[in-house]
């Protein structure tokens, strides 16, 4: 049975182009990038390039982008960058955020800081008044995504940093979800810093970047070597670099096809799903306004009972569907959606939460199958609980 891959959110296959790219930096041109010889100087050669492209894609300067090992250490790395160059005791986030933004403010409120949590909207958003109605004199970042993993509900970005500018607060936007596949640019959304991680726009695993804005208030996170200016100790990862930089130039490049085909199967999935369960399926986040690659459901039986999430995964797998009931980070566990718990949702519901992520090379024959999958799965269900 072929497998039918509903889980880009969680990872993208590594586009071949971008492959063919990164070929030659694992075979022959190996050297480091920090060393002073030929081998070195190449590398070196090649990462700045690459820098450069990244850096022009999104509206920075080069010197404005430090290379990591992801969206983790890169949300790491901005967050406790900031607060060990503030005097700020406040932290303002939201629940929804991922995992990668939540667990390091909670370490940080171990270490002494306040976690102010703004409230969201009912598709999960924070609005600028409610971001303006929780900050202080006492703030020290304000740290909120672009699009959510779970639901795709994207913020408005561009009016949650000008409060901060007015307030004179530095802005972290964890753009993971949403880098490759909108328009970011860093000016037009007025953050001070950014991350994003390469496998999520077809790139490969184990990189990522961080933007800092020059003269934003940060210091060096990742201690060790002088690689990266002094900002971030660590031999670079050349070819993750150069397939970073290429699978963004390709999905910039693609962007327009993209959006016009992951968009049209999102609206056939919609309409499938509506048709196959009626009132008994519940579509969550902005589900019209949100990101085109990610669709949220909350799956009920035909007595409205709330379907066990796990049971549903697990037969999807069997049919050969992949999708996921929220982050992969925190995919393997029992626990409710921390997203879907702070829309609102109880934890029967919130566990009842299916997420399917659409990539470029889906097809509608793929959607119907889901569809048609998750239906016949749900009536067997059915039947065995009267």
């Amino acid at each position: 049975m072929p497998t039918v891959y509903f889980d880009h959110a969680a990872t993208t296959p590594v586009d071949p182009r971008v492959v063919e790219t990164m070929l030659p930096f694992l075979k022959d041109d190996y050297g480091n990038a920090a060393s002073i010889h030929h081998m070195g100087r190449k590398s070196n050669v090649h990462v700045e390039t690459w820098r450069g492209k990244i850096a022009r894609t999104i509206g920075a300067e080069p010197a404005e982008i430090i290379f990591t090992s992801g969206g983790t250490e890169s949300n790491n790395a901005a967050i406790f960058g900031v607060l060990q160059s503030r005097t700020g005791k406040q932290i303002v986030t939201s629940r929804t955020e991922h995992s990668a933004v939540l667990h390091p403010v909670e370490q940080a409120q171990k270490m002494g800081y306040q976690i102010i949590y703004a409230d969201i909207d009912e598709h999960g958003k924070v609005t600028p008044e409610a971001l303006e109605s929780v900050l202080s004199e006492n703030t020290a970042l304000v740290s909120l995504m672009h699009a959510n993993n779970e639901t795709g509900t994207v913020n408005p970005v561009t009016d949650l940093s000008a409060v901060c500018s007015r307030h004179g607060i530095p802005f972290h936007c964890d753009t993971v979800q949403s880098i490759g596949k909108i328009p970011v640019h860093v000016d037009d959304l007025g953050v001070d810093l950014l991350s994003m991680s390469a496998h999520k726009f077809n790139g490969p695993k184990g990189v990522g970047a961080l933007y800092v804005r020059s003269g934003c208030d940060w210091s060096p996170w990742v201690h060790g070597g002088s690689q990266e200016r002094g900002r971030r100790g660590g031999t670079l990862n050349v070819p993750g670099i150069v397939g970073m930089g290429r699978a963004l130039e390709l999905a910039t490049g693609d962007m327009a096809g993209n959006i016009t085909h992951i968009g049209k199967l999102k609206t056939q999935f919609k309409q499938g799903l509506r048709d196959a369960f009626g009132d008994t399926i519940r579509f969550n986040g902005d589900v019209d306004g949100g990101m085109h690659h990610i669709l949220s459901v909350t799956v009920s039986d035909s007595r409205g009972e709330p379907l066990d999430g796990e049971m549903l995964l697990l037969n999807l797998d069997i049919e050969g569907i992949c999708c996921s009931n929220g982050s992969a980070c925190t995919s393997g566990t029992v626990n409710p959606s921390h997203v879907m718990l702070a829309l609102g949702y109880n934890e029967e519901m919130a566990k009842s939460t299916l997420r399917f992520s659409i990539g470029k090379s889906n097809t509608t024959d793929e959607v119907d199958q889901a569809v048609r999958s998750l239906k016949e799965i749900v009536s067997r269900h059915t039947v065995l609980s009267l």
